[in-house]
């Protein structure tokens, strides 16, 4: 069902800046609205949230290559990674995506294919899905196709990384696990070596390189970050260069950098569910929060993350639910300039999830008014 009339929801607990508060919500022409009208729907139990806004997620990969170098037609696999965002509550989403050097499903001929099918199945998808590129900053000869890619393909994020492992190779020592890395990248581990070496060696030419490119991604309004900031001195650096989100800082110090300059720094969900990095030696989320020095969360590899961080931050009581919901919606949607949605207001877009609270289930979905997932006896319930 398509919203062709208004929706209003009876009898449920609507999500605002003061907490929960049971009312009436309307949904027409794909917004919020006042006022009953149209059809009614018994929501009498659940909470109505805000749909969830997800800035860096790369939990599809497992849908678009079941098995390694096994990588099924990309639209058919993207069309089930939305379903399974949907069932998570997500509505608007950046798919992670590498350009790197690590081969395979991070290699560059990879992010191709990927931004040609998700480009062609925009028109037949419900949620808001959009790609975020990771490129690996040094590779330098690659600028150029980059930029290109994401002037084909509208790409409006772009986050720089840094996967080499410099310290090891400057040792003289294998990183770890480099024989499965290399399988990935269709390498030997002799191959694999050289091609690290070869990028570390240029790491000199790097901040010229991304200083350009920054310029011109800026320019045709491209946001910019940077990913895993070991300290203050790097996210400075980058932070000249126009790179003004700050993704998954590693340190106190470049967390505390980011926030000096007025920056947006985003966390992953997983790790507040967790109860801290999988990284070693990598913050805990949750400690940041508390202290204000986090601006919104992202599903990273998980995306039933989202909502259980937000949903476990106001339990424990480090945030009420507003201000954790906050986190994963409004703040997300406001980083990325999109202040039609992220919370519940007259006119903006009606992206809308529906939370049981009794069996901590998500039983339903709308986004921009229209149903796009309903679960268990939400169907029936809703609409009796």
């Amino acid at each position: 069902m398509d919203q062709a009339e208004p929706i209003t929801f009876v009898g449920g607990a609507v999500l605002g800046d003061a907490g929960l508060r049971t009312e009436d919500l309307t949904l027409a022409d794909g917004h919020f609205a006042r006022g009953a009208g149209g059809r009614a729907l018994r929501a009498d139990g659940l909470w109505l949230l805000p749909g969830l806004v997800d800035l860096h997620g790369d939990g599809f990969e497992r849908q678009l290559a079941p098995r390694r170098g096994v990588m099924t037609d990309l639209e058919t696999g993207l069309l089930a990674v939305e379903t399974e965002l949907a069932a998570a509550g997500i509505t608007t989403a950046w798919l992670a995506q590498f350009w790197s050097w690590e081969g395979g499903m991070r290699g560059p001929d990879f992010a191709q294919r990927f931004a040609a099918a998700l480009t062609a199945m925009r028109p037949r998808i419900r949620l808001d899905l959009r790609m975020q590129l990771r490129y690996e900053r040094t590779m330098i000869d690659d600028a150029d196709a980059v930029l290109a890619l994401v002037a084909a393909h509208g790409i409006d994020y772009l986050v720089f990384n840094d996967h080499i492992p410099h310290d090891r190779l400057a040792a003289g020592r294998p990183p770890p696990r480099l024989a499965g890395a290399a399988a990935k990248a269709g390498r030997g581990p002799e191959a694999h070596m050289a091609v690290m070496a070869a990028l570390a060696a240029r790491a000199a030419e790097v901040p010229s390189s991304v200083a350009r490119m920054a310029a011109a991604l800026r320019a045709r309004g491209t946001r910019l970050g940077s990913h895993d900031d070991p300290d203050g001195a790097a996210r400075r650096l980058w932070s000249s260069q126009g790179l003004d989100i700050a993704e998954f800082p590693l340190s106190q110090d470049a967390a505390e950098a980011a926030r000096a300059r007025g920056e947006p720094v985003i966390m992953g969900a997983p790790n507040v569910v967790r109860g801290g990095s999988h990284k070693r030696g990598g913050l805990a989320a949750e400690t940041l929060i508390a202290a204000g020095r986090v601006d919104a969360l992202a599903s990273d590899y998980h995306y039933p993350s989202l909502s259980a961080a937000a949903f476990g931050l106001a339990a424990r009581g480090v945030l009420p639910l507003a201000e954790a919901w906050r986190l994963v919606s409004r703040a997300p949607a406001s980083i990325m300039g999109l202040t039609d949605r992220g919370w519940i207001a007259e006119g903006l877009r009606a992206d809308l999830m529906l939370y049981d609270p009794e069996t901590r289930r998500i039983v339903g979905l709308f986004a921009g008014g229209a149903p796009v997932l309903l679960l268990g006896g939400a169907a029936a319930r809703l609409f009796a």
